[in-house]
C-alpha cells in the first residue's frame, strides 16, 4: 500500500480545489461543480469561497448566474445543508439526498404542528400565488392571510423541489430571500433524471475526485448518507480506486489511481500557498477526519462544539490562524495566528486581508492583529461567526 506524504497530499487537494495560484480560474460554474457545490447556509460564504479561488471575481458574476442566467441555485443537499449547485448537478444532489431530507422534514413538520393536509392545501395556494413572480416569506404570509406557519411550509416546499430560494431581499449579505416556483425558475429541469443509487454513485465519485484521498468516514459524514449506501457506491467504482495511507495519520484512505500521477508530478516549489477562507468553506468542511490540517491542541480555536469551522487562515493546507470582520465604527479585519509563520507570509497575509476586506465592505479596511482568542468551544452557539469578538 502506498504511503503518501501529508504535505504532498495537501498540495494536491489545494490544486484540485482551485486554491493554489496556478489553479485559480474565473469559471465559477466549473469551480462549483469541482467542489460538488458551494456551502451556502450563509450566502456570503459562497461569495468569499469564490473570491479565494478566482483571479478576477466580482459579486455580479455570482448574482448573474444565480438570478439572471439561472445556471446556479441554492438547494438543500448533503447533510441537509444548503449548497449552491449548478443546474446540471442539482438532479444528482436531489436524488442522492432527498430521502434523508424527507425523513428529517417529516419530523420538522411534526415539531411545527403542520398536518399533511394543511401542508398540501397551503403549498398549492403558495404555488398559485407565486405564478411567474417572486415574493419573500413575509410577503407570502401577508398575501395568504393564514394562521399557519408559512415560513416552515416554505422551507418544506424548497426541500421537496417545489420552490427555489431567489434573490436576497436587500443585498448579498441579507440572510432573508425571496422565493420562486421551481418550475418557473427551471422549466426544463428533471429532478427525477437519476434514481437514488445512480445519483449517490455520481455524487461519491465527484466528491473523491476533488477531496481525495478520503476515508469511508469522510464520505459518509460529508454526504450525510449511511455507510451501507456509501459502500454500495464505492463497490461500483472500485476498479478506479486505490487504497493509500498518509504519513502520521493512522487510518486508510481512498483515491483515484490517476491522482497518484498528479502527486508524483506536483511542482517542487519552495513557495507555500496562503489562503484566507470563510467560515464553512468547502475545503475544511470536506472531511470528518481533520487531523490532516489541524492538530488537537488548536482544534477548538477553529471548530465549535457542533463541528462548524470559523473563518480560517491556511498555509499549504494547514490551519495557522483565524480571521474576523467588524464594521463598527470603521471596517476592521482582525487576525489571530496560533502558529508562527515566516515574515514573507505575514506581508502576503496583510495584503490578502486588505483585498478580502475591501471586497466585503467595498472600502479600505484596517488590519488588526489579536494576541489571543477565546476557544470556540467555550463560546455560545453561533460564536464561530464572530471568532475574534472581544479579542
Amino acid at each position: 500500500m502506498r504511503i503518501l506524504d501529508l504535505d504532498q497530499v495537501n498540495k494536491l487537494i489545494l490544486k484540485k480545489q482551485h486554491l493554489t495560484q496556478n489553479a485559480k480560474i474565473d469559471d465559477i460554474l466549473q469551480i462549483t461543480d469541482d467542489l460538488c457545490g458551494l456551502h451556502s447556509t450563509e450566502l456570503t460564504t459562497s461569495y468569499l469561497s469564490l473570491f479565494a479561488r478566482t483571479n478576477n471575481f466580482i459579486k455580479n458574476d455570482l448574482e448573474n448566474e444565480l438570478y439572471l442566467i439561472k445556471n446556479l441555485a441554492r438547494i438543500r443537499g448533503m447533510r441537509r445543508t444548503i449548497f449552491i449547485e449548478t443546474k446540471n448537478f442539482i438532479p444528482i444532489v436531489y436524488a442522492a439526498t432527498s430521502n434523508i431530507i424527507s425523513k428529517s422534514f417529516e419530523k420538522f413538520m411534526e415539531f411545527h404542528k403542520i398536518t399533511l393536509k394543511e401542508y398540501q392545501d397551503i403549498s398549492q395556494n403558495i404555488l398559485k400565488l407565486l405564478k411567474e413572480k417572486e415574493l419573500s416569506a413575509s410577503e407570502i404570509r401577508k398575501e395568504m392571510n393564514s394562521k399557519s406557519n408559512i415560513p416552515a411550509i416554505i422551507q418544506v416546499m424548497c426541500n421537496y423541489g417545489l420552490l427555489i430560494r431567489g434573490k436576497p431581499i436587500k443585498d448579498w449579505k441579507d440572510r432573508r430571500n425571496k422565493y420562486v416556483a421551481f418550475g418557473d425558475y427551471f422549466p426544463n429541469l428533471n429532478l427525477t433524471k437519476f434514481d437514488e443509487n445512480e445519483a449517490i454513485q455520481l455524487l461519491v465519485e465527484n466528491y473523491i475526485k476533488t477531496y481525495g484521498p478520503v476515508s469511508e468516514n469522510d464520505i459518509s459524514w460529508w454526504t450525510g448518507l449511511t455507510k451501507t449506501k456509501i459502500r454500495n457506491a464505492l463497490s461500483a467504482i472500485d476498479s478506479k480506486l486505490i487504497k493509500v495511507k498518509i504519513t502520521n495519520i493512522k487510518q486508510q484512505f481512498l483515491m483515484f489511481e490517476e491522482d497518484i500521477d498528479q502527486i508524483d508530478n506536483l511542482p517542487n516549489s519552495q513557495k507555500q500557498t496562503l489562503n484566507i477562507l470563510p467560515r464553512l468553506d468547502p475545503y475544511p468542511m470536506g472531511y470528518k477526519n481533520r487531523e490532516r490540517y489541524i492538530g488537537a491542541k488548536n482544534y477548538n480555536l477553529i471548530f465549535d462544539r457542533s463541528g462548524n469551522i470559523t473563518s480560517t487562515i491556511f498555509l499549504d493546507g494547514i490551519a495557522v490562524g483565524v480571521w474576523d470582520l467588524e464594521d463598527k465604527p470603521e471596517p476592521i479585519l482582525k487576525i489571530f495566528l496560533f502558529r508562527s509563520i515566516k515574515e514573507e507570509y505575514i506581508d502576503e497575509l496583510y495584503l490578502k486581508a486588505q483585498n478580502i476586506g475591501e471586497f466585503f465592505f467595498d472600502k479600505v479596511v484596517q488590519i488588526e492583529e489579536c494576541e489571543k482568542m477565546i476557544p470556540l468551544t467555550e463560546r455560545n452557539a453561533g460564536g464561530f461567526m464572530t471568532p475574534l469578538k472581544n479579542s
